[in-house]
């Protein structure tokens, strides 16, 4: 479980495939003595278990494998080395709950269509995929590579946020484009709400 509240910018130092699927060495800022072989990283809004880690002189590190399904249903089939990820650590009991409760379980991919810069904000425009559309509500909430956002206008499939400064200056958000695919996660409560909906219905 996540928040939706990026904690560290980490750099993809490698890209190996194995007979499972894929496997990413990621340099990072967090200490890894102080998370366990088998602990959830969400990298860019999608849940890995970190399967091996290092503090280094050349800096940390951990590795993540990413299953076929993980490949076909997010962007992480299009990392490259060098390239920037949204990094947040598992929620812990007690801990404040600053963004939006976030699973780390991708729905799909969303488009960047339009991106205006203004003084004091940047906005984005997205497409969702069509199936996940009607779960993103206006003033709702939504992970967008793994940063919690809160949307600001919908229209059938396409839906609109602004970031801040200091999220640009976070995140890997300063460096997206129109055309740059985004993993996007809905919000869980609006998915159990059409799933009761649907019950009642038919109830």
């Amino acid at each position: 479980m996540f928040t939706g509240i990026v904690t560290d910018l980490g750099e993809i130092l490698s890209i190996e495939d194995i007979p499972a699927g894929r496997r990413t060495r990621i340099r990072t800022a967090y200490d890894t003595d102080t998370f366990d072989i088998g602990a959830s990283i969400a990298c860019a809004g999608v849940c890995h278990t970190v399967t091996a880690k290092a503090n280094s002189s050349n800096g940390n590190w951990f590795e993540v494998e990413s299953a076929a399904e993980t490949l076909a249903l997010t962007t992480v089939s299009a990392w490259k080395v060098a390239q920037k990820l949204n990094l947040e650590r598992s929620l812990t009991m007690g801990a404040e709950l600053g963004g939006h409760l976030v699973l780390g379980h991708v729905d799909g991919v969303a488009t960047v269509v339009k991106r205006e810069d203004h003084p004091d904000s940047v906005y984005f425009q997205f497409e969702a995929p069509e199936e996940f559309a009607p779960f993103i509500a206006k003033k709702g909430s939504a992970a967008l590579d793994g940063t919690s956002l809160t949307v600001n206008e919908v229209d059938g499939c396409l839906f609109s946020v602004f970031l801040i400064p200091h999220t640009l200056e976070v995140t890997t958000w300063s460096e997206r484009r129109e055309g740059d695919r985004i993993n996007l996660e809905v919000d869980m409560m609006a998915r159990y709400a059409a799933r009761l909906a649907e019950f009642s219905k038919t109830g």
